[in-house]
Parts: C-alpha cells; structure tokens; sequence
C-alpha cells in the first residue's frame, strides 16, 4: 500500500501557523513513508471562500517548500461527482430527502435543550413518503441508530462515539449544493487517501465521515488528530498573539527553515535533539511520536532558531531570502556589494533579515546625516587627527583589502601612540554613519573605496566645522 496524505484547507484566510503544522506533518508522514502528498482546496463554502485565500495558502506552502505531488484539486469543481453518490445513496437507502422546515427544526432544538437533551436531529423524514421532486427538501444520510464508532487514532489512541450521539447528517443542501462532511468523505475516498492527520477539532467529524465510508464500501484511512496550539500566555493562539500568518513570517524576516524548524517540535520530539535539517525531519519523523497535549507558542525559541539559521545556512542561500527584504525596505543593491558578503559579515549580529536588511543599508546608500547620539560621542575635536591620518593612509593603499585596511588603522593608532578605539570608532561614525558595524576592515572592503573616502572625508569635514562653531 502506498502512504497518500493530503492537506487540505479552506480558503477562508491566509495559511496560518495550525494550518501549517498540519500540512508538514502531513508531509512528512507521506515522505517518511515514501507516499505522495495531494493539496485540496475544500472551497465548499463559497460565501467565505476567496481566489486572494487561495493565493495565500498556496504562497505559504511555496514559502515553506511543501512541495506536492497531485493537486491542488478543488472541491468547487467537483460538485458533479458529489450529487452523483448522493443520487445513488438514495437509490441505495442509505441516504434520505427531509422536508421538515426551519421552523420545526428550531422548534425540536428548544424542546431539546429544555429537557437537558443533546440537540440533533429527530429522525422526522427517516421512512418518509417522497415528495415532488420540487418541493424544498436537503437530503440526510441515514445513521445507524446502534452500536458505535470505533477507531484508532495515530496521535490519541483508541476513540469511541457512540450512533446515538449523532445525527442523521445533512449532505446535501436545499439549493442543491453538497456539505463540507460529504465531501471530504468521497475526495478521501477517490483519492486515495490512507491516511489523515488534522486537527483535534475535527475527532467530532471522523466518526460522521467512517459511518458516511462505511455505507459506501470505501476504505477507511487512518487518521491521527493534532492537538491546537496556544499562545505564551496560555491561551488559543489568535492574531492578539502576533504573527499568526505564515507569511507574516516572511515579511518579519523569519527564514522558511526556521519556522519548519519549530512548528516540527511543536507537538514532535526525537529524543532531546533541538535542530533538525528537512532531511532528518523525514528521516527521524513517526506520527505516533505526535504529543496528545496542546503545545504552547514560543516566540523567543523561534527567534533563537531563525538567528541559527541565518549564521549557519549558506550565505548565498540566505542572501536570496534577504534580497526580498532589501527591496521591501527600497534599498537598491545593484551598486554595492554581493548580498552573500554581506549576510556572511553581519550574519552574527542578526536575530531576524529584516533587521539584517535595515543594518546593511550604508553599504549600498549613503546617509543624509550622522546619528546625532554616536557623532556627539565620536566625531569630536580630538578625532580630527587620527580620522585625517587614517585617511591619508587608506588613500595610499595600493589595493582595497580587508588585510590592507587593518594594517592602515593599525599603523595609524601607533604612529598617534592611542588605543585603536579612538581610530576605530571616529572612523565607524564616519564610513556607517552610527556607532555599530563588523569589523571595520570588512566594512570598509564591503562599503567599496570610492564611497569609504567620500564618508571620511565629510566626517573630517563635519568635526573640523564642530571645532571652529
């Protein structure tokens, strides 16, 4: 038997962080497996259900690399297929047409819930007479009355509901559209779905949808329910937490490896080990390894994985991630250095590329002003003689190198006998225009010669002017 899972949301929103975790686990299991991966838009409710939706999640899968092997197949366009089974339920009795009208299924909840009764359907129409084919009616699937459903779930064990906790279920509605739990049940079924792992507030639709393949003689996947995440403070995780969107990680300046990284322990361990590369999620990954208990969202423990990453992928790889953000930020790196140089000089100093992208901009974009705090502190009289010595001995390099430009500061800080701080830092002000950089050999190499002398010299410029205001 091949392994078939399948995720498969409902384009109401953008991918959240659940909806995520579901989808990788779901991938992993069928590549853990060697299976395929099927992606299903189950865009039934058409009220709420939007292309802009559609067009996020799949960006969010696309960001994440959940790469998938049929689909995206929409429920939309399969409504055929769907009153096909219907109609032949019908035939078959194991579905029914009820009449009964909003008013008197009201009427039977209020009864209901004043005798302290579950609130399901009667059973009014079950044997009926039918009617004319155009009198307003939904058609139920009908429900064994006894004994009850049993299944084993990968993630929580054994459950068991019994047939009298549910109801003769809705399939099909009075306009003729088929329901989200009917739907599901015959795309599992044409699929090939073997096995289905989703959210824990699904377990009420699973014994619905084994009673719905059982009367159509289809086989019945296994499936496993994942237990929801919270928020830090404890509380279901929603948008009052922070990003909630996968995309909003993105735009935060989270690393796709970083969040794949952690949504993964979220619920899943393999012994103490912290970091995992996607190959060893696949290799390492059993669904039965899912944790029953809710796991709680740390925003620190993710931040601490993104700053992993961003030092210890490979520059070129992380530079691609960075390029989007340089140009969220409007900065024009097509005269400047490669992005790569610059991931690998300022990769220790950054938790987020977002914060990356901000603190490379005076590689690429010269500065209006220095930071007032830093050039108050640096850029006073007593720097004007080492900035103007180092800046004659940089001028006399015969190459621009990281070794060369070390050399110049160094030479400059003994020839003045002063500490190489009160080089350093007058001449940090003076190239990045604030008080924090990588090494200025690097700095200088990446900022380029032509842009690090104009800078010197506007510093020189700027103290001598402090010295004679």
């Amino acid at each position: 038997m091949t392994v078939k899972t399948r995720f498969a949301p409902s384009p109401t929103g953008f991918l959240h962080v659940g909806g995520a975790r579901t989808a990788l686990y779901s991938w992993l299991h069928a590549r853990a497996n060697k299976g395929e991966f099927v992606l299903r838009i189950e865009d039934t409710d058409l009220e709420r259900s939007t292309q802009e939706a559609v067009d996020a999640i799949m960006e969010g899968m696309a960001w994440l690399d959940l790469n998938w092997d049929e689909g995206p197949y929409y429920q939309t366009k399969r409504f055929d297929r769907y009153n096909e089974i219907i109609d032949q339920m019908l035939k078959a009795g194991t579905a029914y047409k009820c009449y009964c009208s909003k008013e008197r299924l009201e009427a039977v909840r209020e009864e209901q819930a004043a005798k302290g009764e579950r609130q399901k359907y009667d059973g009014c129409c079950r044997g009926a007479a039918p009617r004319a084919d155009d009198v307003p009616h939904v058609v139920r699937f009908l429900n064994p009355q006894g004994g009850s459903v049993v299944f084993d779930d990968q993630v929580r064990g054994r459950i068991e509901i019994s047939n009298e906790e549910l109801d003769d279920l809705i399939i099909r509605r009075t306009d003729g559209s088929p329901t989200y739990n009917f739907c599901v049940v015959v795309d599992d079924w044409d699929m090939g779905i073997t096995h289905v792992i989703r959210g824990e507030d699904h377990i009420n639709n699973t014994p619905r949808q084994i009673n719905i393949l059982k009367a159509l003689g289809a086989p019945i996947p296994e499936y496993g329910h994942v237990s929801m995440i919270l928020g830090d403070d404890g509380a279901k995780l929603s948008k009052r937490h922070g990003a909630v969107s996968v995309m909003q990680y993105r735009d935060d300046g989270y690393l796709p490896e970083a969040l794949l990284n952690y949504l993964v322990r979220l619920g899943w361990s393999h012994g103490d080990q912290e970091i995992f590369t996607r190959e060893e999620m696949v290799e390492f990954f059993n669904v039965h390894d899912i944790n029953k208990a809710a796991s709680a969202f740390n925003s620190d423990k993710l931040l601490w994985l993104n700053q992993h990453y961003i030092k210890s992928l490979d520059p070129e790889y992380v530079a691609k991630h960075l390029e989007w953000h340089m140009k969220d930020q409007g900065i024009d790196t097509s005269n400047g250095p490669k992005l790569a140089e610059v991931v690998t000089a300022l990769s220790e100093r950054a938790k987020t590329l977002k914060e990356l992208a901000a603190s490379s901009r005076y590689f690429y974009e010269d500065f209006e002003e220095f930071d007032a705090e830093q050039a108050k502190k640096h850029l006073r009289g007593v720097a004007l003689e080492p900035l103007k010595l180092v800046q004659q001995k940089l001028a006399a390099l015969t190459e621009w190198t990281r070794e060369a430009i070390h050399q110049a500061i160094e030479d400059t800080a003994t020839e003045l006998e002063i500490g190489m701080g009160k080089v350093g830092m007058p001449l940090r002000v003076a190239v990045t225009g604030a008080g924090q950089s990588p090494g200025l050999d690097i700095t200088l190499e990446l900022i380029g010669r032509a842009r690090s002398e104009q800078r010197i010299s506007k510093a020189v410029d700027f103290v001598a002017d402090r010295i004679n205001s």
